[in-house]
């Protein structure tokens, strides 16, 4: 069993930054999986925000290109999200998410809210 422990997030004015870390522990599996961020706005769906490989592929949605970079460190098994940037749009809880063995972990969840 994985657990993903958060910190990070709160509130920030637009064009500012945050920095997003999750800490990985539980199985000696997990450094073979995916991780990487999640985020849901009120009233959306829960989507992929960026996501890192083993290997260092990575991956973002369209709309945080550009702005967001993931890190990955495989031997601390943590994965932080940088976002500079910020805009209104990128209010949302954002969940740190490990995907492996076929089962998906997610963490608490923390909040990112940007005012205008």
């Amino acid at each position: 069993q994985v657990q993903l422990v958060e910190s990070g997030g709160g509130l920030v004015q637009a064009g500012g930054s945050l920095r997003l870390s999750c800490a990985a522990s539980g199985s000696i599996f997990m450094s073979m999986g995916v991780m990487g961020w999640y985020r849901q706005a009120p009233g959306k769906q829960r989507e992929l925000v960026a996501s890192a490989t083993r290997g260092g592929s990575t991956n973002y949605a369209d709309s945080v290109k550009g702005r967001f970079t993931i890190s990955r460190d495989n031997a601390k098994n943590t994965v932080d999200l940088q976002m500079i940037s910020l805009t209104p749009e990128d209010t949302a809880v954002y969940y740190c998410w490990m995907g492996v063995m076929r089962n998906d972990y997610w963490g608490q969840g923390t909040q990112v809210t940007v005012s205008s």
